[in-house]
């Protein structure tokens, strides 16, 4: 028989279960509940992308912008402080991300830096740059030789093409990245890494937070950091059937969500 007390036990229970439940389904303060997410390997990634150039008539510049937010999103998130934060640029759609984060950083209240050795003549690429110096936001083309006054380091090199050796001025950039005690923020593959393996010979670049677009990549699996972060809000249901992704709801209005804790 179930006495009051118990009436009163159950009672509770069903109330904070009914207020629980909503919670973890979708994550707390953006954090997605863990779960098997799916990852996609380069060329799923290459087609999906071209599916959205394509089919459903995405530009670059949308494209770079919802990323470039989303990034900006994940590090104000990552590093509340305001302060410095060195943006180094490769010369293609990763640097293009990082370019327009700087952008967004800048209105956030940091104090961004842009380091961008090889800049690219074709479109959208000097139109994106030429928003960032429009903003005041320094640009340069070599790494400071001093990188203890920032906040963070936006890796925004290489992206999920990147295939082969690491080449000048690359492959000095990124070891000193590596031993920098700065912490590093990498857009969606840590530079130098294998999309699908993960970190690569040499010195390789193990940041502190990883900020994957679209979906996780193979290589994130081996990510061992502090934050890793998915944004891209602008799926559509009909790719996510095609590729097969399970991905994470985003909260409310949120461009970003956390994957681990």
């Amino acid at each position: 028989m179930v006495t009051v007390d118990k009436w009163w036990l159950v009672a509770v229970c069903m109330l904070v279960a009914s207020f629980l439940c909503p919670i973890l389904k979708r994550g707390i303060s953006g954090m997605a509940c863990k779960q098997n997410w799916s990852f996609l390997g380069q060329r799923d990634a290459q087609n999906l992308d071209l599916d959205l150039f394509n089919e459903y008539q995405y530009s670059l510049d949308q494209l770079v912008e919802l990323a470039g937010l989303a990034v900006a999103t994940s590090v104000s998130k990552s590093y509340p402080t305001r302060g410095p934060i060195l943006v180094v640029c490769g010369p293609g759609n990763n640097g293009a991300d990082g370019l327009v984060a700087a952008r967004h950083l800048d209105q956030f209240g940091y104090q961004p830096r842009i380091v961008y050795p090889k800049q690219p003549t074709k479109d959208p690429y000097p139109r994106l740059l030429h928003q960032a110096r429009g903003m005041k936001i320094p640009v340069s083309t070599e790494l400071p030789s001093d990188l203890s006054s920032y906040v963070c380091i936006l890796d925004a090199v290489f992206g999920f093409s990147f295939k082969g050796s690491i080449r000048s001025p690359f492959d000095t950039i990124i070891p000193s990245l590596a031993s920098s005690p700065v912490p590093v923020a990498s857009i969606d593959v840590p530079s130098g890494w294998n999309m699908e393996s993960g970190p690569g010979p040499g010195i390789p670049l193990h940041p502190d937070v990883l900020i994957s677009l679209t979906a996780p990549k193979l290589c994130s699996k081996e990510f061992k950091g502090r934050l890793h972060w998915l944004g891209g809000r602008f799926v559509p249901p009909e790719i996510r059937k095609k590729y097969n992704l399970t991905l994470p709801d985003y909260p409310d209005t949120e461009q970003v969500v956390l994957l681990n804790n």
